[in-house]
């Protein structure tokens, strides 16, 4: 007889996104099996079309942890409120932190004394925007929209922290901070507050094993995901009628735009599987503008993103936040839908 003690970890080292895809795949060949093939190889095509966008994302990100880049971005939380907001926003949108680093990291820099106007500017800037996502985006969406969606990351940025600024003596955002905020994060603590960057890293045997394993973690990351969403996109395509999408989130005026926020805030699980699932939802009739509040009313208030300022706030801020988030969204939904 099995021992159950004794099958737990194996269990424990099953990936959650490969099991799902793993699903995905099953309930295709147990209920439409003649479609299986016609799945796997539109997930495999698609992949390939995006491999040489994986790979600069894969590699830029990790020459940038290999340096030590991303102590700069500790700079930017020095100097005058306004000016610490403005390159917040700016930083925030270009940064490649996953929404886990950045708990420790704007831990450390509340403690050491920023404002919070300054904190919330970076905090709705960076799940949007980085270096891998602006890749993924251009190859799927095009660079118009990755270009249009890294402006409204910071725009979004700078309209949070200001406000937040304006509003800084007010209830709202008295005493903003948890008695014991939990700092702890998914991807470790950034070592952000000492030394320069090393840019020649392979000079460096650490930095270059930094390098190896960034790499390895972070493709690997991205092919598990949009393997999820290649596929998800493929059913999407064959059994989601065009006209329903079409009827709800196609169209002109802000009844799409609004929707796509509110849909995009809960619904939105990962950054990089929610592009090809735009991609399909925009081949069957969903309008430019709802696309674009759907990923940044999603992107800001996905579950990482969420919980990165949930552990650090109380309650009215963090309310504050999805309040930006929504308002943000359905701006630049609009602003996108006049453009595009």
């Amino acid at each position: 007889m099995t021992d159950p003690a004794a099958t737990l970890p194996i269990i424990r080292r099953i990936d959650p996104a490969w099991a799902a895809f793993a699903v995905i795949l099953a309930s295709v060949a147990l209920f439409d099996w003649p479609y299986f093939g016609e799945t796997l190889r539109f997930t495999a095509a698609a992949l390939l079309h995006t491999a040489p966008f994986i790979a600069f994302a894969v590699f830029a990100v990790a020459y940038l942890k290999a340096t030590g880049a991303e102590r700069i971005v500790a700079k930017v939380f020095q100097g005058s409120p306004v000016r610490m907001i403005f390159m917040a926003a700016l930083v925030g949108g270009l940064a490649p932190f996953c929404s886990c680093e950045v708990i420790p990291f704007i831990a450390a820099m509340l403690a050491l004394g920023a404002p919070l106007a300054a904190v919330m500017a970076f905090w709705l800037a960076s799940p949007l925007m980085d270096p891998a996502m602006f890749a993924i985006t251009s190859g799927t969406l095009g660079w118009e929209f990755a270009l249009a969606k890294t402006a409204a990351a910071v725009g979004l940025g700078l309209m949070g922290g200001y406000v937040t600024l304006a509003a800084s003596r007010t209830a709202l955002f008295a005493d903003p901070l948890r008695t014991r905020a939990n700092t702890g994060g998914c991807c470790g603590t950034p070592k952000l507050l000492d030394g320069a960057p090393v840019w020649k890293f392979w000079q460096v045997a650490e930095r270059r094993e930094t390098f190896r394993a960034t790499t390895v973690e972070n493709g690997i990351f991205l092919i598990k995901w949009l393997a999820i969403a290649y596929s998800l996109e493929a059913l999407m395509l064959r059994h989601v009628p065009a006209e329903m999408i079409a009827n709800i989130l196609g169209g002109e005026g802000m009844a799409p735009i609004l929707l796509g926020a509110l849909v995009g805030a809960p619904a939105y699980l990962n950054g990089y599987a929610a592009v090809p699932l735009i991609s399909g939802l925009l081949d069957q009739g969903m309008s430019q503008g709802a696309a674009m509040a759907f990923v940044i009313a999603g992107g800001v208030s996905s579950i990482p993103a969420a919980i990165a300022v949930w552990a650090l706030v109380k309650p009215r801020v963090f309310a504050a936040y999805i309040g930006f988030a929504i308002t943000g969204a359905v701006i630049a939904g609009t602003v996108w839908q006049a453009i595009a």
